[in-house]
């Protein structure tokens, strides 16, 4: 089979407007909107379980960052560029929120677990989409990452979790 013929087997669903070209596009996005978050909070950060906290949202920041260059090659893997290059273009292509500028160390918490579970539905149904269009290796990926996220997530219900009183 002529090379040509392989190629378009294997990428041609891989243009700019398929799902999963799309999906990875938002995750990149949201991947840096989470961890410019993560840096903010960790910045913000106060009260009695300050130390704990900032070294949290530092670690939560790293993990983000660990995440974003996996998807943004995964994009040329299959033939894409990554389309958002600016700050601003992450912010508008991201469906999770930036970081209000003035919060408690609840409401980061809760913004930080709130923002995390919905990067969690949508790499899981990123993954899903990507196995409806026959792609193992995006479906890999996502399923690597989305661990990364769940992780993080359990780590801050678990803070949130109000039995000492020290989070209010």
């Amino acid at each position: 089979m002529p090379v040509t013929n392989l190629t378009r087997e294997t990428s041609q669903e891989n243009r700019e407007a398929h799902p999963v070209v799309q999906h990875l596009q938002r995750e990149v996005a949201n991947a840096f909107v989470l961890y410019a978050n993560y840096k903010h909070y960790h910045w913000q950060t106060y009260g009695p379980l300050f130390r704990d906290l900032h070294l949290l949202f530092d670690d939560l920041a790293a993990r983000a960052l660990g995440t974003i260059d996996s998807m943004a090659e995964r994009i040329r893997m299959i033939g894409q560029d990554v389309q958002a290059v600016q700050l601003k273009q992450f912010q508008e292509a991201s469906t999770v929120s930036s970081a209000s500028a003035t919060q408690s160390v609840a409401e980061m918490l809760e913004e930080a677990r709130t923002n995390l579970l919905l990067v969690i539905k949508n790499m899981r149904e990123a993954a899903r989409a990507a196995d409806d269009a026959d792609d193992p290796g995006t479906v890999d990926l996502f399923s690597k990452i989305v661990q990364v996220h769940e992780r993080d997530e359990w780590f801050v219900r678990e803070v949130l979790k109000k039995r000492d009183g020290l989070i209010s």
